[in-house]
């Protein structure tokens, strides 16, 4: 993804468009790497658990990252693109349900790598091995005291949804714990 997207009379800056340079030059997939995904699209949903919205909302969600947050609510993601919005309110219809893009709020870093469970675990008081968080797995929880929604959609693969303000220092805590695993074996 890149940081700045040149769409229309006021192009859109992704709150780590200061440290694309940083981030694209830290880490490898030998150990860790850390990127943003910017832009991503992000639709809070909430339905009536086993309703009919809920059933049209699984079906949008096929080619889509349906999140679970808790109780009647869902965080829908997709690639940046066609409004997703106006597509889920079509297909939820007269049903009772309520859709809020959040999509601006957030910005979401990308931590992949044998590794990236390890710089996690430097913040993150959930437990994050593969038995207690699955792949598939998602958490709302703290990292380095900002609060995130973390995603395991991989083995080795993690998404951090992180408020946009929070995401520079977000960012560079991530950079400061991975120090220790990109620079270990490489000569002095």
């Amino acid at each position: 993804m890149t940081a700045d997207v040149h769409s229309g009379p006021h192009p859109r800056r992704s709150p780590l468009a200061h440290l694309a340079g940083q981030l694209a030059a830290t880490g490898s997939a030998a150990t860790v790497h850390l990127q943003e995904l910017a832009f991503l699209q992000q639709l809070e949903v909430r339905v009536e658990p086993g309703g009919a919205a809920a059933a049209r909302l699984a079906a949008v969600a096929a080619t889509r990252t349906l999140l679970w947050l808790g109780p009647s609510w869902h965080l829908l993601v997709d690639e940046p693109g066609e409004p997703l919005e106006p597509l889920l309110r079509s297909e939820l219809g007269d049903e009772h349900y309520a859709v809020v893009d959040v999509s601006a709020a957030r910005t979401v870093l990308q931590l992949a790598g044998p590794c990236s469970r390890d710089v996690l675990a430097h913040g993150c008081s959930l437990d994050l091995h593969p038995e207690a968080f699955a792949v598939g797995g998602c958490a709302q929880t703290n990292l380095a005291k900002a609060q995130v929604v973390l995603h395991r959609p991989g083995p080795d693969h993690y998404y951090v949804f992180v408020r946009a303000s929070f995401a520079d220092y977000l960012a560079r805590w991530l950079l400061d714990a991975m120090v220790e695993y990109v620079t270990a074996g490489v000569p002095a």
